[in-house]
């Protein structure tokens, strides 16, 4: 069964005890928050004073990482897009060609850059939020 361990390394010793509802609620508290924990395995993991991972979401979150997995959408297809412009650029002879397609290629370059410019502004606030700490 999970949890539970064979030999001389199994759980032999029951050991019980009396909390105040408060704290029961503190412990039940962190075990919401932790993956895969119980009270029991909780308290066993504090009094062998081994670490208890607590895992946070953060909801505020949820919208910044959406608009950051948009822009990244939106970088690739505009590298996409001037990939194709070069071929073309370099497909063509024609001067009046390599000039529609250089300028074609230049304005998405300038698209791009608006795009990657507001991805960077998204990160410092990232890091504004988590490094503030």
């Amino acid at each position: 069964r999970k949890g539970q361990t064979k030999g001389d390394q199994g759980f032999t010793r029951l050991v019980q005890t009396k909390l105040t509802a408060a704290r029961y609620r503190e412990l039940e508290n962190l075990v919401s928050k932790t993956k895969g924990e119980t009270i029991s395995s909780l308290v066993r993991k504090i009094l062998e004073n081994k670490p208890v991972r607590i895992y946070t979401h953060d909801e505020s979150l949820d919208i910044m990482m959406e608009e950051l997995a948009a822009n990244r959408a939106e970088i690739l297809k505009i590298g996409v897009n001037i990939n194709q412009m070069a071929k073309l650029f370099n497909t063509y002879p024609q001067v009046r060609a390599k000039v529609f397609y250089a300028q074609k290629g230049y304005d998405r370059l300038l698209q791009l850059e608006s795009n990657i410019n507001m991805l960077l502004q998204k990160v410092e606030e990232l890091s504004i939020k988590w490094l503030s700490g």
